[in-house]
């Protein structure tokens, strides 16, 4: 599944990033990486751009570079 697929207030493990991303690097210094837990907390009326957090930041995305975001679902004793 994909990070653009999440739906508001749905949480989900991050699995990996596309390497062909140009923000890679700049979404790993703000914590999006394997095994983190991430949560879609609004997608905006035309559903780009959405809000993510992660840790304790929220992010805005598009869904451009949601789609390179690979994610799974998370194991119930996580939340």
């Amino acid at each position: 599944m994909r990070l653009s697929e999440l739906k508001a207030n749905q949480s989900a493990i991050v699995h990996y990033i596309d390497n062909n991303l140009n923000i890679k690097r700049r979404l790993e210094d703000l914590g999006v990486i394997s095994g983190t837990l991430i949560t879609c907390t609004a997608k905006s009326p035309l559903g780009d751009p959405s809000a993510y957090r992660i840790r304790q930041t929220i992010i805005a995305l598009r869904k451009q570079d949601a789609q390179h975001i690979i994610i799974g679902e998370v194991s119930p004793w996580i939340k």
